[in-house]
């Protein structure tokens, strides 16, 4: 993704609140992003964030308090949109009393760039009898049901807005539909904005990352610069680089614990990135868990040009540096 790739969703000053009346309370304030067309973005952070209120205003549903939020070159919201924007609630909200089938015909008759294969496969992939009505259909099913409404709904749509979409289903389906999603994207080029709280499943979706916490963005940018910013130092690992006449500049974004070999990320510059090379790079997991851990540690926001390509960690835990590179399923579903 180059700096100079065209703007998907941008948000200026965006200020956001949630409540009524005199409990309101801001969730977001002062808040900038840019995702840039094409991309998949995982937006992560604690419940109350604010996720799911960005999702809703970047699908039109709900306005900013303050500042400027554009989708594909229009205000959030704009009849323009209609078409190109797709957006699943975490709430699913379906028509309980309306069987399978009949939302799958409304969503045709509602939609003239209707994709009923495409429906169909997601389907059959939750096994969802068409004859049930979605209050009866369990909590995974209902998810698969509205994933199936969304992307059927604009033909590959533009923009796909995902709040916690699978998150109830197990995971080889949770893969499977992911798989499909991403099938989709790759294909159409389309941007997708997917908040989960499973984090194993976005570091494989996922190729751009936005933690939300306290009201601010706390990390921001593509993945494989998040990682490569950061570095797993023990103790004594980090005595050793802060010692000797060139120290290594690092920051702990975790206290350092006093196990010597406990292992901690730490943030470190761009000089250091090259002598800190063969040091072991944190999962997706272990970045977000230490800056949720450390709110007073100030947050990182990537550089807008791509970083090189970066060594993913395998299965175990090399500390000499020499990890494997694993090629996730999804990620070559994607580039395919």
């Amino acid at each position: 993704m180059t700096a100079h790739a065209p703007t998907a969703v941008q948000a200026e000053g965006v200020g956001l609140r949630a409540g009524r009346g005199g409990r309101r309370r801001d969730l977001l304030a002062d808040c900038a992003l840019r995702v840039p067309r094409g991309a998949v973005r995982g937006i992560v952070g604690p419940n109350g964030a604010g996720k799911s209120l960005l999702l809703s205003a970047a699908a039109g549903l709900v306005r900013p308090d303050s500042g400027r939020l554009t989708v594909l070159g229009q205000p959030a919201g704009a009849d323009a949109l209609l078409a190109d924007v797709a957006y699943v609630d975490q709430h699913r909200p379906l028509y309980p009393r309306m069987r399978a089938a009949e939302l799958l015909a409304m969503g045709r008759d509602l939609n003239p760039r209707w994709d009923y294969e495409r429906a169909a496969e997601i389907m059959e992939l939750g096994r969802i009898p068409l004859d049930s009505r979605a209050g009866s259909l369990s909590g995974g099913q209902r998810s698969l049901l509205a994933l199936a409404l969304a992307l059927a709904r604009g033909k590959r749509p533009r923009l796909l807005l995902l709040d916690e979409p699978l998150s109830d289903r197990d995971p080889l389906v949770r893969r499977a539909a992911l798989g499909l999603l991403l099938g989709d994207v790759a294909e159409s080029q389309g941007t997708v904005l997917l908040s989960s709280h499973v984090l194993g499943d976005l570091e494989e979706a996922i190729d751009h990352l936005l933690l939300i916490d306290g009201g601010r963005i706390r990390l921001a940018g593509e993945l494989s610069e998040l990682l490569a910013a950061h570095r797993l130092l023990d103790r004594l690992d980090l005595l050793e680089c802060q010692a000797g006449p060139a120290p290594w500049r690092v920051h702990p974004v975790d206290p350092v614990d006093e196990e010597p070999r406990h292992l901690t990320p730490v943030r470190v510059d761009q000089e250091t990135q090259t002598r800190a090379a063969d040091a072991e790079l944190p999962s997706l997991e272990e970045l977000v868990v230490s800056y949720l851990r450390s709110p007073s540690v100030a947050g990182w926001l990537a550089p807008r040009h791509a970083a090189g390509p970066v060594r993913r960690r395998g299965p175990e835990r090399h500390r000499d540096g020499g990890g494997m590179t694993v090629s996730s399923p999804l990620r070559s579903y994607r580039s395919g």
